[in-house]
């Protein structure tokens, strides 16, 4: 079942998704990629005649973060006078959600308040067994070395542990709230649920709050062992501890300004805004113990509609740490990089995708042919990047760290660029086999990384070597690709020239620099294809135009993506920002103006995109509007942080004079 987040919170172990009615849709311990424990997990009020589940539509709901930290506040109201009012947060140190239920009611209530769960421990529904410790006060479901934990205050009055299987209903804890009354089941094996009861009785206008701790752990006395001390905090102690944590973390950030926005407050204020979630966001994506990062929290387990998003792709996590470290966070890029280290293959390259901890990931790049090589020339790339901030004995120590694997790396690429052009692969939206302008650029970065890091480690003839190459891929890639149209072609498919406007054709000037705005040349081409690309993908929606992955794209319905506009911004900023400034006259004046407010009117267009608590998301449906697929995506946080700090950088350039005036968004 697809199950695509409004909120995600957690700690350094524990991700947790939730929908935006509070109702749990993942629950991933002790890594995000592994394992999902939870198929079900919300409340329900039983109102003496019937069950009000928290989720149905019977509810309206608003939902969304406290201040800029990964606490959540999610609101429900019901057309009987019913208000439901929930606080979640995980632990800042330990892998325990908190949820705070308050319920008010207008009118008298008299029934039951019921929290029920649906644990699929250790991501299987199979072979698991639970029990319900009353001394204690504590339900518990456990697979292996997989604990998961109920705890309540105050202590529940009613609870069943039950079969999660309609064959043998009578026993289901669903099932078992609809009469009001649970039959206290201590426990069963097999695919099993449970629920939690309390009385509720409310006079108008009262209100009473319930508070569900649900914890994870590795064992059976770890977790009693956590229940029971989280029990003996202040509940106010622990969400000044957890928001602390949170603005401690985010003092580190680089500080924007923006100066010539202060016209435009309310946008000034949602980047800021967007710029903090986005941060917060990686931080939840990223494997603390391992330094990867997953693209997505895991919304298609199963490969219904897709080939999942729980993994890591070196593509995706080169751009998360950069723009990391970019925005004050270069931690991340040493993490990672010792994590390709690791992860590397024997050939040298990178493969598809991988599981947190580097083993390689289910894949459909297991040839040649269906790699994509463009992983292994992103990670040199951003290793290259990274060196060049580091500074004395630091800077030392990483070439040294890193030098084997940048040579393995290079020399594979070597190998499959002998042309000129890279060897048939698959493209980066892992729907075409072929040889593309996104992977060349790649290939060319790759190697110019390496070379540049050859010199510094004193290999004069590696770095000729490697760099000769790049020269040569930069070249054959703009003879044999750039189209007379004034863009460059997708790439060579079915060995025929395949000449379909591409977004990533950009990856030709971002972020890979095959491109160079200083070259007079080079820079006219790189405006010919931000011209093309915003001319041929746009697509119409919220006010504005998002831009899809590709012409006659039928993914998802051939939404426009918030990665491909984001990017499509992120040059016009930046080349905003490389346009010579003249001496008296600006001849760039003009262009520079037009791109810095497009680019604006871009962000504005992802920022109405994104969930009601603010994540961004891989795309936007292309007839609502609303967020759609994988979310939050971390390549569209990265683009966000990136675009956020053009942007400041543009205002500051200019400081004095305010960006703009530009032109508000209209219905297209």
């Amino acid at each position: 079942m697809i199950k695509q987040p409004n909120v995600i919170l957690g700690n350094a172990e524990l991700l947790v998704t939730m929908g935006r009615k509070g109702e749990i849709f993942g629950f991933f311990y002790p890594r995000r990629d592994h394992a999902q424990h939870v198929e079900e997990s919300l409340a329900c009020i039983h109102t003496g005649e019937k069950l009000l589940w928290t989720n149905s539509n019977d509810w309206s709901a608003t939902q969304n973060y406290i201040e800029d930290s990964n606490i959540v506040s999610t609101k429900l109201y019901h057309d009987s006078g019913i208000r439901i009012s929930i606080i979640d947060m995980v632990h800042p140190e330990v892998p325990v959600l908190i949820r705070r239920f308050k319920i008010q009611s207008r009118n008298e209530l008299s029934g039951k308040f019921y929290y029920y769960s649906n644990f699929n421990v250790g991501e299987t529904s199979k072979k698991n067994s639970g029990f319900c410790d009353t001394e204690e006060g504590l339900i518990a479901q456990y697979w292996q070395e997989y604990y998961l934990g109920l705890y309540t205050i105050p202590e529940f009055t009613e609870w069943q542990i039950g079969k999660a299987m309609d064959t043998i209903w009578w026993t289901n804890s669903k099932y078992d709230m609809e009469d009001g009354e649970l039959q206290k089941n201590k426990e069963d094996i097999g695919n099993i649920n449970n629920a939690a009861g309390w009385d509720l009785k409310l006079k108008p206008g009262d209100s009473k709050e319930f508070i569900v701790f649900l914890g994870a752990a590795s064992t059976r006395p770890r977790l009693y062992k956590r229940m029971r001390e989280l029990s003996k905090q202040s509940l106010d102690f622990v969400f000044e501890k957890a928001r602390e944590y949170w603005v401690m973390w985010l003092s580190k950030k680089k500080v924007l300004k923006m100066p010539g926005l202060e016209a435009h407050s309310n946008l000034r204020q949602e980047l800021f805004t967007s710029y903090n979630r986005a941060l917060l966001n990686l931080y939840l994506l990223n494997d603390h113990k391992h330094g990867s990062f997953i693209a997505a929290p895991e919304f298609d387990s199963n490969f219904e509609k897709c080939g999942g998003y729980g993994f890591c792709w070196n593509r995706d996590s080169s751009e998360l740490v950069l723009a990391l470290k970019h925005s004050g966070y270069p931690e991340y890029c040493e993490n990672f990089f010792r994590w390709c280290i690791r992860a590397q293959m024997t050939d040298g390259s990178w493969f598809q995708r991988y599981w947190l901890d580097g083993s390689t990931a289910p894949s459909w790049g297991n040839f040649d042919y269906s790699s994509q090589i463009d992983e292994t020339g992103s990670t040199l790339y951003a290793m290259d990047v990274y060196y060049r901030i580091l500074e004395g004995l630091k800077k030392v120590e990483f070439l040294e760290e890193v030098w084997i694997s940048v040579l393995r790396g290079a020399e594979y690429l070597m190998k499959r660029s002998k042309s000129g052009l890279h060897e048939s692969c698959m493209d980066l939206w892992e729907t075409y086999y072929g040889v593309f302008t996104y992977t060349n650029a790649a290939v060319y970065a790759g190697l110019m990384g390496a070379a540049h890091l050859a010199e510094e480690n004193k290999e004069i003839g590696l770095a000729r070597r490697w760099r000769k190459r790049a020269d040569f891929v930069k070249q054959a890639t703009i003879d044999r690709f750039w189209l007379k149209e004034g863009y460059f072609a997708k790439g060579v498919l079915n060995d025929r020239l395949d000449k379909t406007v591409d977004a990533s054709i950009l990856g030709a000037y971002i972020p890979f620099g095959m491109l160079s705005p200083k070259v007079p040349l080079e820079r006219d081409m790189i405006m010919f294809t931000i011209d093309n690309i915003q001319k041929t993908l746009s697509c119409p929606v919220n006010g504005h135009y998002g831009i899809r992955r590709y012409e006659n794209d039928n993914y998802i319905n051939g939404n426009p993506w918030v990665v491909t506009t984001l990017w499509l911004s992120e040059a016009m900023f930046s080349l905003a920002l490389d346009l010579p400034y003249g001496v008296g006259e600006d001849p760039y004046a003009e262009i520079r103006k037009r791109f810095t407010e497009e680019g604006i009117n871009f962000l504005k267009w992802t920022l109405a995109g994104t969930t009601c608590a603010g994540l961004l998301p891989e795309q936007v449906d292309k007839s609502t509007g609303r967020p759609a697929w994988a979310i939050p995506l971390g390549w569209s946080c990265s683009l966000m942080i990136d675009n956020v700090l053009l942007l400041d950088q543009i205002c500051r350039k200019n400081e004095g004079g305010e960006v703009g005036p530009f032109k508000e968004m209209e219905n297209p």
